[in-house]
């Protein structure tokens, strides 16, 4: 079968493609920018890659057509689509039924942190020898791809509560049929979707609907808007878990600096192993996914011990260069409880250095203004922070950074912007680059202008 996907260079669609292509379809697809790192991804696939959305592409007459949810009506390749009548879907529908079908799922839902969950999920089945598949919104570092179809029952989704396709405007996540979820948390996100919170619990209650009543939900057990969620009506099984008050799976850290981690089952046994990341976020992370890999059978001291192998995921705090004793790290921050809580975890991992942070405020519900009362105390825990100012981010932006005082430099340019930087950061120093976008390449451009001037 030939599937044409548009939309291919997205982490999602190229994971589709991926996908498509293990599963034997012949596959190529568009974008409307194609660029590394998935292009170069899908070309060692042998996927071909049209760049743009023009009608001509589909004169090969695919046998279907795979709709991210970056296209809209209007665009002339869905017009086409449309007009001539093609057999089409959207990518979690193609998901479901070419893949999903008759597998074990384990969904990671929430807010923040499902990426680095179902990393560590799908390398905990790994490590215990299940050769699971998986579908992750990045690239974990122990598998060096963000899909693969994966050679047993058991398959990793991330489960994205963003809308759809432009013909369906439910959450991707409810065509997934999993058996195991894992519930991170549920903040307000997507503004650009969602008019408040309570639809985006409706949207997940859709979710919970789902599960079968001898599946298991895993759910944080300090979130109150996921006790709302479970209140609203839940028919399967809920563990909970936690670092504070009482959960079914605890954790703590066993030194000061979180090098070392204590996990601790429904049973009371426990186990105890050092790790390579670090972070309070990250330790919740680690608890949901050993909690959910209980449902393949692996047991704590299994799934602990993996952790300990566990490498990080790219782009969530990955530290890409070391010049002069100044640390430079990637990271997808964009959310006011993400910023928060990745300085909060520099600030212990490294007591006595300072913690800079250079933000690019790019996401729909960060520019819709949404953020901007909480935007600024999620930077206060920084030493220094220079913000990028995208144009069209109005005064009321601005005015919600005034308390940061002398703290925080606002630049409307990259170069502006790395220039300064370059000139203020000290020997020690833990610079962290936060976007969920390419932030022009300033982390780039910064470590080069480093090494040029202070050395390596």
């Amino acid at each position: 079968m030939h599937v044409h996907i548009l939309g291919i260079c997205g982490t999602f669609m190229g994971g589709i493609a991926a996908l498509a292509r293990a599963a034997g379809h012949e596959v190529t697809g568009c974008d409307r920018n194609v660029y590394p790192p998935m292009s170069t991804q899908l070309r060692k696939l042998e996927i071909d890659i049209h760049e743009g959305v023009d009608a001509a592409q589909l004169d090969v007459a695919p046998d279907c057509v795979v709709v991210g949810n970056v296209m809209s009506r209007g665009v002339e390749v869905v017009e086409a689509m449309l007009d001539r009548g093609l057999p089409y879907l959207s990518g979690p529908q193609w998901l479901a039924e070419n893949v999903l079908q008759g597998r074990h799922v384990f969904a990671v839902a929430g807010t923040h942190g499902k990426t680095t969950t179902a990393s560590m999920l799908a390398w905990i089945l790994e490590d215990a020898g299940h050769a699971p598949g998986f579908l992750i919104g990045g690239v974990p570092a122990n598998f060096g791809e963000s899909a693969r179809f994966g050679n047993s029952e058991y398959f990793v989704v991330e489960a994205d509560e963003y809308d759809t396709a432009f013909f369906d405007k439910r959450a991707k996540f409810v065509h997934y049929r999993p058996k195991t979820v894992i519930l991170n948390n549920l903040e307000y996100d997507h503004a650009d979707i969602y008019r408040d919170v309570d639809a985006i619990l409706w949207q997940f209650h859709q979710l919970l609907r789902t599960v079968p009543g001898g599946g298991r939900v895993i759910s944080n057990g300090a979130d109150e808007n996921l006790r709302k969620l479970l209140d609203m009506g839940c028919w399967t099984p809920v563990e909970t878990f936690g670092t504070r008050g009482k959960s079914d799976w605890t954790a703590h850290f066993a030194d000061k600096v979180e090098r070392r981690i204590s996990l601790r089952d429904p049973g009371g046994r426990s186990a105890e192993t050092r790790w390579q990341i670090g972070g309070l976020y990250n330790l919740e992370n680690a608890l949901a996914a050993v909690a959910a890999s209980a449902s393949a059978g692996v047991t704590l001291e299994q799934a602990v011990d993996a952790m300990s192998r566990f490498e990080g995921v790219k782009r969530r705090m990955e530290r890409t260069a070391t010049v002069a004793d100044i640390a430079i790290y990637d990271d997808f921050a964009h959310h006011p409880t993400a910023i928060r809580k990745t300085i909060a975890s520099v600030r212990s991992r490294y007591p006595g250095h300072r913690v800079v942070v250079a933000i690019e405020p790019r996401s729909n519900t960060m520019k819709l203004g949404v953020h901007n009362d909480a935007i600024a105390d999620s930077l206060k825990g920084a030493d220094l922070v220079w913000m990028y100012r995208p144009q069209g981010m109005g005064e009321e932006f601005a005015a919600a950074l005034s308390s940061l005082g002398a703290k925080i430099r606002v630049f409307g340019d990259y170069d502006q912007l790395v220039s300064d930087m370059s000139a203020r950061v000290l020997s020690g120093d833990q610079v962290v680059f936060m976007s969920n976008g390419g932030f022009g390449s300033a982390r780039q451009t910064l470590t080069a202008m480093l090494q040029r001037t202070r050395g390596s």
